[in-house]
């Protein structure tokens, strides 16, 4: 078990978790992919995931919030995680880590 010293260290655990998620469609993990626009962690060690889909119409538009708030969960200093879905700004190529883009084939 890790001792948390403060929110900002959880931050960074939060962000080690959600490269452990990839988008099913894209093999790409969704913080590289750009699909994370903010991670927010207050002093009560409560977590708030902002993030976008590649689209509105995406396959796992309901299963991938889920996934991210319960393996966020799972971080033993987490309180409680919420996931919040924004369409704005909609998601582009553009979002994705030169790492990705280099996973990808697209530099």
């Amino acid at each position: 078990m890790e001792e948390f010293n403060d929110n900002i260290n959880l931050g960074e655990e939060v962000v080690k978790v959600l490269k452990r998620i990839y988008d099913p469609e894209i093999p790409v993990d969704i913080y590289e992919l750009g699909l994370i626009y903010d991670v927010f962690v207050n002093e009560d060690m409560d977590v708030k995931i902002l993030m976008t889909l590649t689209s509105p119409n995406c396959p796992v538009a309901e299963t991938l919030p889920n996934e991210v708030k319960e393996k966020i969960e799972k971080l033993e200093a987490v309180k409680s995680c919420e996931v919040e879905i924004t369409f704005d700004p909609p998601w582009t190529k553009e979002l994705m880590s030169e790492e990705a883009k280099l996973e990808l084939g697209m530099l």
